[in-house]
């Protein structure tokens, strides 16, 4: 298990010392491996753990009645699945995996020891707002960015978001999805993605061969997707900040 891009996503919100990330490597010792589909914590059921991606790429979704389904948010290695999920009654999404992948499984008990830590706290209440930040993101994108717009936007916030966390250099990055989970993730049929992928290869914004991407010049597929990455928050906090 690769520990490495928790560590190193958690350590662009706080100053991280050896021995924070000792505790938060121990945290994340008892896992899981889930299968391409599995639900990790699936809609309705009483939450009890909180979930760490550790590898493969997992998501936040709701199905609606007619069972199409709307992905809200992408997880990738080092991400964690809602902070305080365990507060809540029930679940009022699903989290399932769109990959194979091995999901570290936290106790409430846990938390409550990082988050007595004030660099730890600081650093996970960082990512917690992050997250939110991102959310916003994507709801302008689905809500208001043209379709060649969206998809230009998603690969450029991966990148940066892989690239972060030290899975991704050089404008090349993997996206293992099919065309139909990232035409749930922008609310796109999946003949649209695929129509508005060969737009993006013909005016030579990406490259792709199998489910690899290279982004051919990054600064022009954001401005033509409209991305501008400080909402990922990936320059910290304030100096001094505390929570």
């Amino acid at each position: 298990m690769d520990i490495q891009p928790f560590i190193r996503k958690l350590d662009h919100g706080a100053d991280l010392t050896d021995a924070d990330r000792g505790q938060l490597s121990k945290a994340v010792q008892h896992t899981a491996v889930f299968k391409a589909g599995d639900d990790v914590s699936s809609q309705g059921e009483v939450p009890r753990n909180v979930h760490v991606v550790m590898a493969g790429w997992a998501c936040r979704y709701k199905i609606l009645d007619d069972g199409s389904r709307q992905i809200m948010a992408i997880f990738l290695p080092g991400d964690m699945c809602d902070l305080h999920v365990q507060i809540l009654k029930k679940m009022d999404h699903g989290i399932g995996v769109l990959t194979d992948a091995e999901v570290a499984q936290i106790r409430p008990s846990t938390i409550n020891t990082l988050t007595d830590n004030p660099r730890i706290n600081l650093a996970l209440s960082w990512a917690t707002l992050a997250d939110q930040g991102t959310l916003r993101e994507w709801l302008v994108n689905v809500g208001q960015r043209p379709a060649n717009a969206r998809l230009a936007h998603l690969f450029c916030e991966l990148y940066v978001r892989l690239n972060a966390v030290g899975l991704a250099d050089n404008g090349v990055f993997d996206v293992p999805l099919t065309q139909t989970q990232l035409a749930d993730v922008v609310g796109m049929t999946p003949v649209h993605v695929n129509r508005t992928l060969a737009v993006l290869r013909k005016a030579r914004f990406i490259e792709t061969n199998a489910r690899r991407v290279r982004i051919c010049d990054f600064a022009k597929l954001a401005d033509f997707g409209g991305f501008e990455p400080s909402y990922l928050h990936l320059s910290g906090t304030k100096p001094g900040a505390t929570v």
